[in-house]
């Protein structure tokens, strides 16, 4: 049976990361060929799809930078899917946030999607084929109560959800199809140390979240755009 994937090129940013290397695993599996951006030389050494013949590495890739991400876009072929996991977060009281730190949260999470999504639409438009667009939000974005100390991060991520179905609108009518994923606290190896005394079967686990991402990147997904999909644990 044929895979859904098969053939199809996919921008996967942040791929290198807990997440991401589970979004890279489940395209692979599907037939995808991934295009993993990095912004060093080489993939970190716990990557461990680094040599795989469908991952392409792209290194020095500062996707802060408009330039470099019209770079990297440009040298994918025949793009279908562009995921966009990339991202960090920071947390302090209000008092203690500076306005770099503001500035930070909004480079590294709304910035560089903004540039990926611009990148990525001119490739898929240029192409007239359609395309998916996938998103990384967090629960943060949809429910700003629960990010007390999190003023900047919560900002970022609302920046995400809002582009999103902006641009869900902007592109339906090229059959360019745009959502993305809400999550809460997911179950990293890093959350676990930052909280060890949490609950870790209330988190979301890292297959099931990519497991949303792929089917919204996915040509089986025809009709789904405009969506920020809350994927919460049981917290």
């Amino acid at each position: 049976m044929a895979k859904a994937f098969e053939g199809r090129h996919v921008a996967v940013t942040g791929g290198t990361g807990a997440l991401g290397a589970a979004v890279v695993v489940l395209l692979l599996d599907e037939g995808a060929t991934c295009h993993v951006p990095v912004n060093h030389g080489s993939a970190p050494a716990n990557f461990a799809h680094a040599g795989h013949e469908r991952v392409r590495i792209a290194g020095n890739v500062d996707l802060t930078d408009a330039e470099a991400v019209d770079a990297f876009y440009s040298g994918i072929p025949q793009l279908w899917a562009s995921i966009h996991i990339a991202g960090g977060f920071a947390m302090a009281p209000i008092d203690q946030t500076q306005a770099d730190d503001f500035s930070a949260m909004m480079d590294i999470n709304a910035k560089t999607v903004f540039l990926c999504s611009r990148a990525a639409a001119r490739a898929m438009l240029a192409a007239q084929n359609g395309g998916r667009i996938v998103n990384v939000a967090a629960r943060a974005a949809l429910e700003p109560r629960k990010g007390a100390g999190m003023v900047a991060y919560a900002a970022s991520k609302a920046a995400v959800a809002a582009m999103t179905v902006a641009l869900a609108e902007e592109l339906k009518a090229a059959d360019i199809l745009v959502n993305a994923v809400a999550p809460s606290t997911l179950d990293t190896a890093v959350n676990r140390a930052a909280m060890p005394k949490a609950d870790f079967s209330k988190w979301v686990s890292l297959e099931a979240a990519a497991e949303a991402i792929v089917h919204l990147a996915s040509p089986i997904n025809l009709v789904t755009s405009g969506v920020v999909a809350s994927i919460y644990g049981r917290a």
